[in-house]
């Protein structure tokens, strides 16, 4: 349980072989975050969502997640302002909770983001794959992947996708994020042309009910859906109020990503005043968007006969507009490139972190001498992840549900009660309003979600734990720099 001080993390920040260039601005912050959060959630969720869980209320389901997440990046920015170091979750928690605490994080964030990278990359390849066929041109089965091979295939397209995003995020920060900006200014700018077209086609009948009756579960019993699946031996399809918390745990998927945006940290020109206008700012625009394409997409389309594959790019079709539909299906291709690029981003600098203080083999934090950034970490896990991509489908990547950022979010917002305890004298450039009060709603708004999840998904986060123990007390904690004469 033992803390790594916050100076001793800022000091390891200026060691010439274990530094990284600090080149990023709020603006670049707040692209980033938009760039990883809309994906293809945006253009797939809602339609699930609305037909099995919310009705028209989905709009209600997203701004619940965004105040989830509202109350978590308040804890993130004054986290990311106070300890302005690589490794997001990871770092913090080491300041405030503890080695293991932290071990633990950081392994789960590892993972994560690393799987992650490998389903949207799958993803991705599956929507090029769809344009190319429209344009008439296609690959062979066996280069299609393992799905649209009946069998043994490789996916040529997310292998070659994860392995140039590597080589981007090994050239250097300034060039992601000038890639970043190119590619989320096309995907806001197709995300605003369909809220303003489909706003032409609501109709408002569509929103009656705006919260259809509750079916097969009682209204304000209390109980979760995995409660009830427990306890009775069914799952609940869910409407009424119950339904919008029900659903808001799915939409949260739509969030995850604007913690990444702190990983980023130590490479920002001035991160007490940017990371939090870049973790707020990014949240902000994308709940906007939400709630905008949700409202659109119910008014458009009876919720009942919402598709649950592509619920925009159908509506568009049935109102007889294909040429919105394939504009949706290009975002959503165009999307989850930043996503993937910023997923490899945010893994490989928690895994950076966690080299750079011994828990993981030191060789991984040397940052490149001409670009500055930690290429061996990022170069290992792009080539793993590629080769995961290329030859796993989408069915067997299980894809990763949000336990484990909640389960971070629940870390932080202790951190920052525990911390502002033991060291009050820290300067803080942003303070998280009403501590602890805040912290705590934040840490049960988060409990109250992981309670809304599967229990197949539990039972993976106690044995990604159980791991991760192991590989702790067989290497970490011996080879941890805080065995050494003053944390060195």
């Amino acid at each position: 349980m033992r803390t790594k001080s916050v100076e001793q993390s800022i000091q390891d920040t200026e060691e010439p072989e274990h530094a990284l260039t600090r080149s990023l601005s709020a603006l670049d912050l707040t692209v980033f975050g938009v760039g990883v959060i809309i994906g293809t959630g945006i253009f797939v969720l809602t339609g699930s969502v609305a037909k099995e869980q919310a009705g028209p209320a989905t709009a209600l389901a997203f701004v619940a997640a965004g105040i989830v997440c509202a109350l978590a990046a308040l804890c993130y920015a004054e986290f990311a302002s106070t300890v302005p170091v690589a490794g997001s979750a990871y770092t913090f928690s080491y300041a405030s909770l503890g080695e293991l605490p932290a071990w633990i994080i950081g392994w789960d964030l590892v993972l994560e983001f690393a799987l992650g990278t490998a389903v949207v990359a799958v993803g991705w390849s599956g929507y090029m794959r769809s344009l190319m066929d429209n344009a008439g041109w296609h690959l062979p089965a066996a280069l299609s992947g393992p799905e649209a091979a009946h069998g043994f295939g490789f996916d040529l397209l997310a292998f070659l996708l994860v392995l140039a995003l590597t080589v981007i995020l090994v050239v250097g920060m300034k060039l992601s994020a000038r890639v970043t900006s190119v590619v989320v200014a096309v995907k806001v700018t197709v995300v605003l042309l369909v809220i303003i077209a489909g706003a032409f086609f609501i109709k408002p009948g569509n929103y009656d009910p705006f919260i259809p009756e509750p079916k097969g579960t009682v209204e304000g019993s209390g109980l979760t859906a995995p409660m009830i699946q427990l306890m009775f031996g069914y799952e609940p399809t869910t409407f009424g109020v119950q339904g919008i918390f029900a659903a808001a745990a799915v939409v949260f998927f739509a969030f995850i990503g604007f913690d990444i945006v702190a990983t980023a940290a130590e490479e920002t020109r001035n991160p007490q005043r940017d990371m939090p206008r870049g973790i707020l700012g990014s949240l902000l625009i994308c709940t906007l968007l939400y709630v905008a394409v949700s409202i659109v997409v119910t008014g458009m389309r009876k919720y009942t006969e919402l598709s649950i594959d592509a619920p925009l790019a159908d509506a568009f079709k049935e109102t007889g507009h294909p040429f919105y539909a394939g504009l949706i299906s290009f975002g959503a291709a165009v999307g989850l490139t930043t996503v993937c690029m910023i997923l490899l981003l945010g893994q490989s600098r928690v895994f950076f972190a966690m080299s750079r203080d011994g828990l993981l083999p030191r060789v991984f934090s040397k940052v490149h001498p001409r670009f500055a950034t930690p290429y061996r970490s990022t170069v290992l896990l792009g080539v793993i992840i590629a080769i995961v991509a290329g030859f796993t489908s989408i069915s067997e990547l299980a894809a990763l549900v949000n336990i484990g950022t909640l389960f971070a979010f629940v870390v932080v917002a202790l951190g920052v009660i525990i911390l502002r305890r033991t060291r009050p004298d820290l300067p803080r450039a942003f303070r998280t309003p009403w501590v602890p009060v805040l912290p705590l709603v934040s840490v049960a708004a988060s409990l109250w979600l992981m309670l809304n999840l599967p229990a197949e998904t539990w039972l993976r986060f106690g044995v990604w734990m159980a791991i991760g123990f192991v590989v702790y007390f067989l290497y970490g904690r011996r080879h941890s720099r805080m065995n050494l004469p003053a944390g060195r």
